[in-house]
């Protein structure tokens, strides 16, 4: 029998309580899996200061090396940023940042892992997010028409929807 305060009933979409208002999933009743997820960016930059970046001459310090733990610290704080997220126990997570010289920009990709009833997507996407807002941040005083694009999802796997990779 359906309930409609679970989020059950005349909604499609599991945050929606049949009423229409948003709720937090119920996953007290879902098997444990590994589940792995792995999203990616990129900030594209003018000439001068992709070159500055590379060089390690940015006034604020090496904003690859700090990128990377402001996104390692973003997986662990998702549950605090995005309303409707659960907060999860991490496994496992990492961030990579490196340059793309001939779009001349910096690609992140993160992946994010734990054992539990709900998938580690939301925290991935953030870690992306959050990386490359700390490049804006640490570049923009040498360019402030910086771009951040291509923010995804390309990977995931584990739960009841099994594995699902960008084609």
């Amino acid at each position: 029998m359906s309930d409609p305060d679970r989020g059950e009933g005349t909604s499609p979409l599991p945050h929606l309580k049949g009423s229409g208002e948003a709720h937090i999933v119920d996953v007290g009743a879902k098997a444990y899996s590994r589940r792995i997820a792995e999203a990616e960016g990129w900030l594209a930059l003018s000439e001068p200061a992709y070159r500055a970046l590379l060089a390690g001459e940015l006034q604020k310090g090496d904003a690859l090396a700090t990128a990377r733990i402001a996104g390692l610290m973003a997986t662990k704080r998702t549950g605090d940023l995005v309303p409707l997220c659960h907060p999860i126990a991490l496994t496992h997570a990492d961030v990579t940042l490196a340059p793309d010289d001939a779009a001349q920009r910096i690609v992140c990709r993160a992946r994010t892992e734990t054992v539990g009833p709900t998938g580690v997507e939301m925290e991935a996407l953030t870690a992306v997010q959050v990386a490359l807002l700390t490049v804006y941040d640490m570049a923009k005083g040498l360019d402030r028409s910086m771009e951040i694009g291509g923010v995804r999802l390309i990977h995931k796997s584990g739960g009841r929807s099994g594995t699902w990779d960008r084609g």
